[in-house]
């Protein structure tokens, strides 16, 4: 009987943690390259029930009895985002798999699926953080158009030449396995045991996207598919707190007759 109110405290807890991550996926619907986490649930381990041995002349039986529900992890979903037009030049989306490789301040590296690039004083491609992009692609300080190439390729227009002159060229970062990517905040993901190693490659070769210059990845949210998860979770909930109840109900019934 107690074992009822622990069955029911642990889906409890799994469905609250359904719903708190939905609401987050919900809350950055509109968050350029968000991406989506999806939590995953296991049964907890099993104990074994032995029935009385000889019942109605059967041989001794143990049959397995679950003990709850718990989230086995909480991953991210790496599939495309919606490409939104801006006709901003610093803008860039991928298309397909990959990640720019930002140089944090402490030395480490993160990845991020959000291309919204600034130029900074040194004449180099940074994220709004100032985290630059590497490789490094420096600009010249008389630029007059940055043209980035669906390969990678950086050019540029500058005064007294009457073609663009290429400087360098984007190349990406991928993992084997992105959905186990630790994330950093501020759509910045950081390489765990889980995700494996980063390797690199052009834009446009196997494993790798194309560059899309002006446009910018949307969040990979389905708003429909998201508030019928949150519906479910609620549902979900609801159930497990009756079963908290009814395991107290007679609880107070078993209490009542030993009185």
């Amino acid at each position: 009987m107690f074992e009822s109110f622990h069955i029911a405290a642990t889906g409890l807890h799994a469905q609250e943690v359904q719903v708190d991550t939905v609401a987050n996926n919900l809350a950055n619907w509109n968050t350029t390259g968000f991406k989506k986490s999806r939590v995953d649930f296991e049964d907890l381990m099993y104990r074994q029930l032995s029935a009385a041995a000889g019942l109605m002349g059967k041989p001794d039986i143990r049959n397995p009895a679950g003990i709850g529900s718990a989230v086995a992890s909480i991953g991210k979903v790496f599939s495309q985002g919606e490409l939104k037009t801006t006709n901003r030049d610093l803008d860039v989306a991928i298309q397909g798999g990959g990640f720019f490789e930002l140089l944090m301040p402490d030395g480490r590296y993160a990845y991020t699926r959000t291309g919204v690039f600034q130029i900074d004083r040194d004449g180099l491609l940074v994220n709004n953080d100032g985290y630059q992009l590497t490789p490094t692609v420096q600009l010249p300080p008389d630029t007059e158009q940055v043209i980035i190439g669906a390969g990678g390729e950086v050019l540029v227009r500058v005064p007294d030449e009457a073609e663009p002159v290429e400087l360098g060229r984007i190349t990406l970062a991928n993992f084997v396995n992105p959905g186990g990517l630790t994330p950093a905040g501020d759509n910045l993901y950081v390489p765990s045991r889980e995700s494996g190693d980063v390797f690199y490659g052009d834009p446009g070769e196997a494993d790798f996207g194309r560059l899309g210059q002006g446009l910018l990845e949307g969040s990979n949210v389905n708003m429909s598919e998201e508030l019928t998860s949150l519906v479910l979770a609620q549902r979900g909930y609801e159930v497990n707190a009756r079963v908290l109840q009814a395991a107290d109900e007679m609880m107070s019934i078993i209490n009542s007759l030993r009185r």
